[in-house]
C-alpha cells in the first residue's frame, strides 16, 4: 500500500484546521496510508519510507516556517540522489501573504528533484468552507497520485 508522508508545523488554530482538511482528503483515497509526522520530528526515514510528501507550513515573515527549513536541511543530504522524482504537493498559509514561502518550498524542492503532482495550494487569512475543501482536494489529488508512477518504499 502507498504511504503519503505529510510533514508539517501546525502552530495556529486555522492550520490545525487544515490539517484536519488534509486528514479528511486523503482518507478519501482507498489504499494510501497515511503517515502524519510534525517537520521538527520528520527525517530521512519518514522520507524515504512514503511514496509521496505533502508539505504544510505557514508562511513567517516572507518565508517558510524554520520548522520546515529543518526538516529540509536534516533530510536534503541523506534524500538527495534516493528520492529524485518523488511526488509532492504543498500547503501555506498566511495572515496576507504566501508568495516567499511558496518559492522557498519550491526552491529546494526543485533542487531535491522532487516531482510537484497539485498545484500548491496558498491560503490567506482564515481558512472558510472552500478554502477547507481545497486543501481536501489537494489531500486526495497527492494521495491519487502516488498509484501513478510513484517510486516505491
Amino acid at each position: 500500500m502507498p504511504v503519503l508522508l505529510v510533514v508539517h508545523h501546525t502552530p495556529s488554530p486555522a492550520l490545525q484546521a487544515v490539517l484536519a482538511a488534509v486528514r479528511e482528503g486523503a482518507a478519501l483515497v482507498d489504499d494510501v496510508e497515511l503517515t502524519v509526522r510534525p517537520a521538527l520530528s520528520a527525517g530521512a526515514a519518514d522520507v524515504l519510507a512514503a511514496d509521496g510528501v505533502l508539505l504544510g507550513t505557514p508562511a513567517n515573515i516572507g518565508y517558510m516556517s524554520g520548522a520546515l527549513k529543518h526538516f529540509f536541511d536534516t533530510v536534503y543530504h541523506p534524500c538527495l540522489d534516493a528520492t529524485a522524482g518523488l511526488p509532492y504537493g504543498v500547503y501555506v498559509h498566511g495572515n496576507d501573504d504566501t508568495a516567499g514561502a511558496l518559492t522557498s518550498v519550491q526552491r529546494i524542492t526543485g533542487a531535491l528533484r522532487w516531482r510537484q503532482v497539485a498545484a500548491p495550494l496558498s491560503l490567506t487569512g482564515a481558512p472558510g468552507p472552500a478554502d477547507l475543501e481545497a486543501v481536501r482536494e489537494l489531500a486526495a489529488t497527492v494521495a491519487v497520485g502516488l498509484g501513478q508512477g510513484s517510486m516505491g518504499a
